[in-house]
């Protein structure tokens, strides 16, 4: 349908597109905790399709797909800025996590199982689960993660400094070798969640039926990998621990 300038019709366009906002907020529902709907993803969602729909143009350069699923997920992202994703309690839960799974890797010479990070935290395997699906949205880096004990923030001690800003910290050689080791010393199951879920894009329900195991088991497995992946890098002797370590430059 076209209206009187020879245009597709918008609502015609939204109509249209509208299965596209629900497979970008599936996506991306994975990254956060339970307590957040689906439906408020999807209707920040929607208007970042009206947007995208006001604002494209045929010679962008981009095809409209393209351009609106950047808008789409620039929107949902948008309305969750700022929002506290997980509690702090379950983030402290967690850094116990990684801590035991990297005594458990040292003691080990592998990567521990559930079984085994469950027993070394004093917890059923059945309430490790529990923990590690609440933990969905749990990220490999956070913001507070570069806040000293004294309250000193690594950005903003280092914002000036051309010889190690932020931005290098995080792409640097060393932390992407890093999290490439980190990856592919995953467990086979965890490494195919992440493949399937960061590279060929398919949600939680999607990476399910590939591996015949239930969505919850998958949001359990993604955020077991997560942590394994924070040990290597986050923790005691990685990359960023190294970097947080170094002394401040004495002022010219």
């Amino acid at each position: 349908m076209y209206d009187a300038h020879g245009n597709r019709d918008k609502a015609d366009l939204v109509e249209g597109y509208a299965p596209l906002v629900k497979r970008v907020a599936c996506h991306l529902m994975a990254r956060l905790p339970a307590s957040v709907e689906i439906d408020d993803i999807i209707q920040n969602g929607m208007m970042g399709l009206l947007h995208a729909i006001d604002r494209y143009e045929a010679g962008m350069g981009a095809q409209f797909e393209t351009y609106a699923v950047q808008r789409i997920r620039g929107a949902m992202l948008d309305g969750l800025r700022g929002e506290d994703w997980l509690p702090r309690a379950l983030r402290r839960e967690l850094r116990r996590i990684e801590s035991a799974i990297h005594v458990q890797e040292q003691q080990l010479g592998r990567p521990p199982t559930e079984s085994e990070i469950a027993d070394s935290l004093g917890m059923p395997l059945g309430e490790y689960q529990q923990l590690l699906q609440d933990a969905r949205g749990h990220q490999l880096v956070y913001f507070e993660d570069f806040v000293e004990p004294d309250g000193e923030g690594y950005f903003d001690r280092h914002l000036g400094d051309d010889e190690l800003n932020p931005l290098q910290m995080l792409e640097d050689a060393d932390t992407r070798q890093t999290l490439l080791n980190a990856i592919e010393a995953l467990p086979e199951r965890e490494q195919l969640v992440m493949s399937l879920y960061y590279d060929q894009e398919l949600n939680l329900r999607e990476i399910g039926e590939v591996l015949g195991v239930t969505e919850s088991r998958v949001c359990q497995l993604h955020s077991q990998a997560v942590s394994r992946l924070r040990s290597r890098v986050m923790g005691e002797g990685g990359p960023v621990a190294r970097k947080r370590g170094r002394p401040r430059k004495n002022p010219v």
